[in-house]
């Protein structure tokens, strides 16, 4: 007998039978795992100030590049996103074309670190790097790629600092933090910042990653889990969804000032798009004041950062070299799917090597 959804009993025996299958192959596929590492590229140490360090990426070959590229990446994840796997990296699609590609990692903040600012991430950390690169390199300015809340603090320095910026990138940053599609940024107007950071201090990586994944609970609590259950058997997919995971869930606390500062100036005044400009320890941060090439690349289906949200960016600079790439894709897509292997370092290398 045939139900109207054409669901019979042999159908569903068949069905049950398949999992069964699935399942018992997929058991004997994680005992035989190892745990996932990341990292596609190797790399060498070349600065440090305290817990935050920058790494130069070692491609196969010598870069021709003559300007190095420095990438600043948020502090809410780790920044091995960007060089997450062999298939999977922005870097080596950047080294293949011969760039000189270099990363800021900012560790992991603990207590010793609760009144860190927007001032030392930007100018101890940031500028420290730039200045360590341009002098190893013997330059005046570097590239400077910042991402997400990276590429805020990107723009805030090389507002400060044009002269030490040669080109500018930036990628799935926001810009106006109020556009009514932005989420995250509703949810942070509604918070107390003051008395969250005055009872926590720091405040704990966990807290973070639930807030990122109750913005799509669904898919990002259930979907996901239910669709592992048809790659069980296929250790290569495997591999990649629990390499994935581990870079969800290895996140960083969040130094309490610094979270406080950005969390007010950004996320609840809007101070890009405000006639009150952010102020980075003593100094106005005015993006007129950026003069150099600026390549702005945002993702069309991104929930993070609205497009809109980094579209903003055009008619805020001081530039008339002003370029924007519409990735088709969401905020981590714009890394790690195959069409960004394809698109994003090649229209990066492009447009570095015209501006050179």
């Amino acid at each position: 007998m045939q139900g109207p959804l054409n669901i019979t009993p042999e159908s569903l025996a068949e069905e049950a039978a398949g999992l069964q299958r699935k399942l018992g192959a997929g058991v004997r596929t994680l005992r035989e795992m190892d745990d996932v590492d990341y990292g596609a590229t190797p790399r060498e140490e070349v600065w440090r100030d305290g817990k935050v360090a920058v790494y130069r990426f070692k491609g196969e070959r010598r870069p021709s590049a003559r300007v190095p590229t420095l990438i600043s990446y948020a502090l809410v994840n780790r920044p091995y996103m960007v060089d997450l796997q062999e298939d999977r990296s922005l870097v080596k699609g950047l080294l293949e074309r011969g760039e000189d590609v270099y990363v800021i990692d900012w560790g992991y903040p603990d207590r010793s670190d609760r009144f860190l600012t927007l001032e030392d991430y930007i100018e101890r950390f940031i500028g420290g790097a730039v200045d360590h690169l341009r002098k190893a390199c013997g330059l005046p300015s570097i590239n400077l790629l910042g991402i997400c809340q990276g590429g805020a603090f990107s723009l805030c320095y090389a507002a400060l600092h044009p002269e030490k910026i040669r080109n500018l990138i930036t990628m799935v940053t926001p810009v106006d933090f109020h556009t009514p599609d932005n989420m995250l940024s509703n949810w942070n107007r509604e918070i107390d910042v003051d008395l969250l950071v005055d009872t926590l201090g720091n405040v704990p990586a966990d807290m973070m990653n639930f807030t990122y994944l109750m913005l799509k609970p669904w898919r990002l609590f259930a979907q996901k889990y239910v669709g592992m259950v048809d790659i069980l058997d296929d250790r290569k997919a495997m591999e990649d969804f629990l390499r994935m995971e581990k870079w969800i869930f290895d996140s960083p606390d969040q130094a309490g000032e610094a979270f406080r500062e950005f969390s007010k100036q950004f996320f609840q005044e809007n101070r890009f798009m405000t006639g009150t400009p952010p102020r980075i320890g003593r100094n106005e941060v005015h993006l007129g004041e950026i003069d150099m090439p600026v390549l702005n690349i945002y993702a069309l289906q991104d929930h993070l950062v609205p497009p809109d949200s980094s579209r903003a960016l055009r008619g805020l600079i001081g530039s008339d070299d002003y370029t924007e790439l519409a990735f088709k894709g969401g905020h981590i897509g714009i890394y790690v799917s195959s069409r960004a292997q394809r698109e994003v370092p090649q229209t990066i290398h492009d447009w570095l090597q015209r501006r050179t």
